[in-house]
């Protein structure tokens, strides 16, 4: 008899319960309330009133210039989204500046120096008197073919170019010059890139009942793309002097037969790490949502 009263108030606490909780629910109301959460950002810029988008030493693809692009870019989303007044000027030329640094590639000195001797030699030929062949057989000079710019295919041949970064005095004349503002520089590589092999893709099937259906597929793809590996480097124009750096690399693939221009592929994946780089040197915020029971 005992037992069998236990079983009857367990099961009526069970009961009590579960009406109290369809009362509620049925009586509460829910509420989304919108939230900000504020992130600090990386760098202390607060003793700086202006950033110089400098430029950037870019290789990878001769289809866009990650130089001029990035420069534009960084420049426009700074504009709008950070306290510091943007300075409009030209890039700086870091291939050139970096070729005249004693830390320039060997190659390059040693194809100037080729080419300055082929020039004396022309002058110091048997014809002499500062003439050149081509002068002395009565025709007009041609001019000499420009030299042409290293090719840069791979971050192994960006490292010959990376020490102008250090060049404190060099960052430290530019600053004087801009009224000593902060300045972001650094690389950029944008590759193509090709990948084959099995993926897993979504797709709609329909039973004898007509009934839909999603399900993974595994198969076989061959699929191409870019990769972009921009590093931003943050330089104190009041001491030349390295503040802080930055690696970051996104990639994007797409199916082979589909045709995707270059520059659409650029600004898709600057758009993945734009916030992160305006995090760098300005508070963002995360908006989010909260659920209120009233």
């Amino acid at each position: 008899m005992t037992g069998r009263l236990a079983r009857i108030a367990r099961t009526t606490r069970i009961l009590s319960s579960v009406a109290a909780i369809l009362l509620i629910a049925g009586c509460t109301n829910y509420y989304e309330i919108p939230i900000e959460t504020p992130i600090k950002p990386k760098l202390d810029v607060s003793a700086f009133q202006r950033v110089l988008v400098a430029g950037f030493i870019a290789g990878g693809t001769d289809d866009v210039d990650g130089n001029l692009e990035t420069t534009r870019l960084l420049r426009s989303q700074l504009r709008t989204k950070s306290d510091l007044r943007v300075i409009d000027t030209d890039v700086l030329p870091l291939m050139e500046v970096a070729n005249e640094d004693k830390g320039a590639p060997q190659e390059a000195k040693a194809e100037s120096a080729k080419t300055d001797g082929k020039t004396d030699g022309a002058t110091d030929g048997k014809e002499g008197k500062g003439e050149s062949k081509a002068e002395t057989r009565g025709e007009a000079p041609q001019p000499s073919s420009p030299e042409k710019a290293p090719v840069i295919k791979d971050a192994k041949d960006l490292e010959p170019y990376e020490h102008v970064f250090a060049d404190v005095e060099y960052w430290k004349k530019i600053g004087e010059e801009y009224q000593n503002p902060l300045i972001v520089t650094g690389t950029v590589m944008f590759t193509p890139h090709q990948r084959s092999g099995i993926v897993q893709r979504e797709e709609e099937v329909y039973d004898s009942f007509g009934r839909r259906r999603v399900v993974p597929v595994r198969t076989y793809m061959e699929r191409k793309g870019y990769i972009l590996q921009p590093k931003f480097i943050f330089i104190d124009g009041r001491t030349g002097t390295v503040m802080h750096s930055e690696n970051f690399r996104e990639e994007v693939l797409y199916n082979a037969n589909q045709s995707t221009p270059a520059l659409s592929s650029y600004f898709e994946l600057m758009d993945r790490l734009i916030p992160s780089f305006l995090s760098t040197l300005s508070s963002q915020k995360i908006k989010g949502t909260r659920v209120l029971l009233e």
